[in-house]
């Protein structure tokens, strides 16, 4: 008799054990990964990867402004959520981003804050901003040939 209250008893915490698991398995998995973004972290991610006459040219203050920037219009984009919580992937229509795009529109907010930069040299921080994104798990696949024109937000 107390053998089979044991078997019952190791049967129902393993039926626990695995609904449990099961469930939170399940959550996690529609949960977008928790991406952190440290802006030192990134500023200096980025002028480790500039090349020397970039480095030369910009201080770290021109990269911590430029990458303001970018962030500024990723998220009028869209990908930089309100609020900083798990929030199901629910991605309804894919937000493609262009190299060239989010480069010019940080040129001309440079230009209109009145920074002085070479453009050559914002491109190479918005290029190596995208590889510290990509890093950090913050950047999809990439998009097939064909769909950078798809809906590319505001």
């Amino acid at each position: 008799m107390a053998v089979v209250v044991i078997v019952v008893a190791a049967v129902a915490v393993f039926a626990i054990a695995a609904v449990v698991i099961g469930r939170e398995a399940h959550r996690l998995d529609a949960v977008a990964p928790r991406v952190v973004y440290d802006l030192d972290q990134a500023v200096e991610f980025v002028a480790d990867r500039v090349p020397a006459p970039t480095a030369a040219r910009i201080s770290h203050d021109d990269v911590r402004t430029l990458l303001s920037l970018h962030l500024r219009h990723l998220h009028a984009k869209g990908l930089w959520p309100d609020i900083a919580e798990d929030q199901v992937q629910d991605i309804a229509s894919p937000v493609v981003l262009d190299e060239l795009d989010e480069t010019a529109w940080v040129i001309g907010q440079a230009e209109a804050s009145g920074v002085e930069l070479d453009d050559a040299d914002v491109a190479v921080v918005i290029d190596a901003h995208l590889d510290y994104l990509d890093a950090i798990g913050a950047v999809g696949p990439q998009a097939p040939e064909g769909e950078a024109s798809g809906p590319a937000g505001p």
